[in-house]
């Protein structure tokens, strides 16, 4: 059964477009690119030419003879004969392409042909995309697809756009949820927190309605991006950025995140591993969170580099790299705190990243004054707390109050607690995270909500 993502509108309103460059679809592996673009293809043109570069080496030379239309479609052609390219009627997909990145080359030829679609993709384009946008700069157009967001796990779950769009109702109109809509929301929230959105492992649990296997299915990936790292990080120690990548749930735990090298190993040093942290940030298996010089506006430029949190993007798979104790408290219990809030804070971060939205934090060197997030709008800086407990927020009222940061006037906490309002505060159950791009959208009644700027 195929489970709608958001990249199936995406993919639409690209097709419909006359003026449609060829696509890069991009992202970690395992996150369902292929599977997404083939319901698509199948569903919208009467012939699909699918080449894997990794799993099919008979495809390795069809640049031999040039980059030019003729010439690759020839090639494969005299690979696979049958293979049937009708003018208008039929779609490429280049699949794998970090396998064969040259191939990037021939999307201006495509572009300027427009007789054929063009997809690609790929599960490690990150490590490999400066010299894929060289060689297709001005010539195609990009997506970033993630792991299932909120909103696409309530699809799975059988929910209704009305249903889901009542959370964004209740946000913007500040009226609490009754206890059922809370209770519900709750309950499929914290089941998504310790399943997160990969999908297979989404599948395996709406099949089955249990957890059985899923820990298996997400172990499974999280080696198999260790094996991406053996694969693909030439040149780089490749022990070591297994080591960044396995340090994570360990860093998260401390009571300041802030990621310290020291902490993956005695003595280490920032220099020894900035290139490693690099890989897994293009490879799209960590997030980066950066600390801000000053709360204020704007964002770009005022990034201190040598601090800054990391993530993984899909808080399920964090959960299955935790201890087996705290797996079995959060399976059982739904217990999310046991990890001193990193496992909810990891969530927002997710929620954050799959809505286009920065990472950023800040931190007072004395540490009294520290927030866990910021967002913009075109014109307020947004403070973003996230509380696993019931404790008072003091940093949030300090940043508010505070006439010296003129660009912030409200800010917004994130925790187990109903919808209010109060100081100059906007409170949210958790699970209204993914809605949060929207919310100050039309709040702000500005489209203009950036990452950086």
């Amino acid at each position: 059964m195929y489970y709608r993502r958001k990249i199936d509108d995406f993919l639409i309103r690209w097709k419909e477009d006359h003026a449609h460059k060829p696509l890069i679809v991009k992202g970690a592996r395992q996150i369902g690119k292929t599977e997404s673009i083939m319901h698509f293809a199948k569903s919208n043109y009467e012939y699909v030419v699918y080449i894997n570069f990794a799993l099919e080496t008979k495809y390795k030379h069809i640049l031999a003879d040039g980059y030019d239309v003729e010439s690759v479609i020839k090639n494969i052609s005299l690979v696979a004969p049958t293979l049937k390219f009708v003018p208008n009627k039929t779609i490429i997909i280049f699949d794998e392409i970090q396998e064969n990145p040259d191939v990037a080359t021939t999307l201006k030829s495509f572009r300027l042909d427009r007789r054929y679609d063009v997809i690609c993709s790929g599960s490690m384009l990150g490590i490999n995309y400066r010299k894929i946008h060289s060689n297709s700069v001005g010539s195609k157009t990009d997506y970033e697809m993630h792991s299932m967001d909120f909103e696409e796990f309530l699809w799975a779950k059988g929910y209704n756009q009305e249903q889901i769009d009542s959370v964004l109702s209740h946000m913007l109109s500040n009226i609490p949820f009754n206890d059922n809509e809370f209770s519900v929301f709750k309950r499929i929230f914290l089941d998504y927190c310790v399943l997160g959105g990969m999908p297979d492992v989404v599948k395996l649990y709406i099949e089955t309605g249990t957890f059985s296997g899923i820990l298996d299915v997400q172990n499974q990936i999280r080696l198999d991006y260790e094996e991406d790292v053996r694969k693909y990080a030439d040149g780089l120690d490749q022990t070591k950025i297994i080591s960044v990548y396995r340090s994570i749930p360990a860093q998260l735990a401390k009571e300041n995140k802030k990621f310290q090298f020291n902490k993956i190993e005695k003595n280490a040093r920032s220099r020894e591993y900035t290139g490693c942290i690099e890989w897994l940030i293009d490879a799209g298996v960590i997030t980066e969170c950066n600390c801000l010089r000053y709360p204020e506006l704007p964002l770009k430029g005022n990034v201190e580099e040598s601090k800054f949190k990391l993530y993984y993007p899909d808080t399920g798979l964090l959960v299955s790299a935790l201890d087996e104790e705290a797996q079995e408290d959060l399976r059982v219990n739904r217990n999310l705190g046991v990890y001193k809030g990193a496992l909810y804070e990891n969530f927002v971060a997710e929620a954050f990243v799959k809505q286009g939205l920065g990472l950023f934090y800040y931190k007072k060197e004395n540490a009294t004054l520290e927030e866990d997030f910021f967002v913009r709008t075109k014109n307020n800086l947004i403070p973003v707390e996230v509380k696993s407990n019931n404790d008072q927020s003091k940093s949030l009222s300090a940043l508010i109050k505070n006439e010296k940061y003129s660009d912030i006037s409200y800010g917004i906490k994130f925790g187990d607690l109903n919808i209010g309002h109060a100081n100059n505060v906007y409170s949210f159950p958790f699970f209204c995270a993914f809605k949060l791009k929207d919310y100050l959208k039309a709040k702000d009644g500005s489209s203009d909500i950036n990452k950086t700027e």
